[in-house]
Formats: structure tokens, sequence, C-alpha cells
């Protein structure tokens, strides 16, 4: 069994931070990659960030200079640090983990519940 647990998440003002937090448990043999998405009202969930074993980034447009991912592998943890936040970024975040369990050797895709991030004045 694993468990992805989402944490950060909350209300601030347009230019103001959060750190979400991701911590993957269970019977994990290693992780390959994490992401965070986002999935407003009425929209299709979207990629925002992910970062691979070897400590590779990939950002969306949408937020290029003003989100930071990052991870501690020895905690199976992934981080998404906002900066500069718009009202647009409104929406629940959800973080993903590709990850090999130790009874198996495929790849599996694996979802947090999400954390409702809301940005308003």
């Amino acid at each position: 069994q694993v468990q992805l647990v989402e944490s950060g998440g909350g209300l601030v003002q347009p230019g103001g931070s959060l750190r979400l937090s991701c911590a993957a448990s269970g019977s994990i043999s290693s992780i390959s990659r994490m992401g965070w998405y986002r999935q407003a009202p009425g929209k299709q969930r979207e990629l925002v960030a992910a970062i691979t074993n070897d400590n590779s980034t990939n950002y969306a447009d949408f937020v290029k200079g003003r989100f930071t991912i990052s991870r501690d592998t020895p905690k199976n943890t992934v981080y998404l640090q906002m900066d500069s936040l718009k009202p647009e970024d409104t929406a629940v975040y959800y973080c993903n983990a590709h990850l090999q369990l130790r009874s198996s050797p495929l790849t599996y895709s694996y979802w947090g519940q999400g954390t409702q991030v809301t940005v308003s004045s």
C-alpha cells in the first residue's frame, strides 16, 4: 500500500507565497518521478511541475520563474515553492509519483488527495 500525503495549501493574497509538501510512504523501492498537477473548477487537470530522480525539472510555462520544485529523496518527499501567486493559480493541487514497489519491477502512478490553494484578496 502506498500513500501520498500533501500539505501546505491555504488562502493567500495575490503576490504571496505558499509551500506545498508531498510525502510518499509504503512499500516503495524507488521513485523515478514526482510532480505537481492542478485542477481549477471547470478545467482539466494540468501539469504544474515535475522532477525526476536525477533532479531534472520540467515546468509549465505559466509558472516558470515563480514556482520551484524540489525533492528530498531519502524522505520520498517533493516540495513546490510557489511565489508571486496570482488569482489564476487558484486550484486544487495534486501530487503525483511514478514509483516502483518492492514487490514488483513495474512502475506505478499514484496520486495524492489534493490540497486547495486559493489566491484572493
